[in-house]
């Protein structure tokens, strides 16, 4: 039997790696413009093998270069994709209890999770604001720092209440339009810029709160919140998903479930 038809028990592992860390790479780029970057990728990889095995010493020539080349090419084209997928492995990290109070001891020192206080505040203000279909964005930081879209806006530094929230959000509030960053136990900044997202799988209904509030998921594991001001309706993002909610009773349980696991 020819050496290339001989599989070994390592070489089937081998194999069930890489089509994991395939999978894996697609369930993150899944309904973004880089999936069709990312097929390509492959196509133009499995045609280099095929032209490595046929011995077509030229044509292989110029993939070998245009492969290492591409590498690079790789880092700046998903470079949103992958600190996307690192801060999903660091965050699965820190799930467990113990494990997270050791992270913010180490490298968050002094950081106040959110309160169970400042949960009612945020569930009262989006009940209210829901009630009068205010619209709002807000991004509450966890273990991604927030200060680069802090910077965008304007500095607050108030303790989290429902009438600043409502009032930051009022239609003739002068900060009302872009969103809240609230850390630390506080809310930090408002009139905040988001990324915009990219995905395709954002429903054309969502208006550009939502975009911007999917935008900032998947570059960060902040939780953001999302009220409608179309129809006062209530979702939540997180690593890119966008949930709808049901009410203020299924805001309070995420916020609990996210902070205080």
């Amino acid at each position: 039997m020819p050496d290339f038809l001989r599989l070994h028990i390592i070489d089937i592992l081998d194999i069930l790696l890489v089509g994991l860390l395939i999978y894996q790479v697609y369930k993150i780029i899944r309904g973004t413009a880089a999936v069709n970057i990312f097929i390509g990728i492959l196509f133009v990889y499995f045609i280099w093998l095929i032209v490595k095995a046929l011995h077509m010493e030229l044509l292989s020539s110029i993939l070998d270069k245009v492969i290492s080349v591409g590498v690079l090419a790789l880092i700046v084209v998903f470079q949103q994709e992958i600190r996307r997928f690192l801060l999903q492995l660091g965050s699965r990290y820190t799930k467990d209890g113990k494990r997270k109070e050791l992270f913010n001891s180490l490298f968050r020192p002094g950081q106040e999770m959110l309160s169970k206080q400042d949960v009612e505040e945020i569930v009262h203000a989006c009940s209210r604001m829901s009630d009068r279909k205010t619209g709002a964005l807000i991004a509450i930081e966890r273990f991604a720092s927030l200060a680069f879209i802090e910077e965008t806006g304007d500095r607050v530094d108030a303790r989290v209440h429902r009438r600043l929230i409502e009032n930051v959000f009022f239609k003739n509030s002068p900060l009302h339009d872009g969103g809240m960053v609230i850390s630390h136990g506080r809310i930090q900044a408002a009139r905040c810029t988001f990324p915009m997202s990219e995905s395709q799988g954002i429903p054309p209904y969502f208006g550009m709160r939502h975009k911007a509030g999917a935008g900032l998921s998947e570059q960060t594991d902040a939780f953001i919140i999302v009220v409608s001001e179309q129809t006062g309706n209530i979702a939540t993002m997180q690593d890119g998903i966008i949930k709808s909610l049901s009410g203020v009773a299924e805001l309070r349980f995420d916020l609990e479930s996210a902070f205080h696991e």
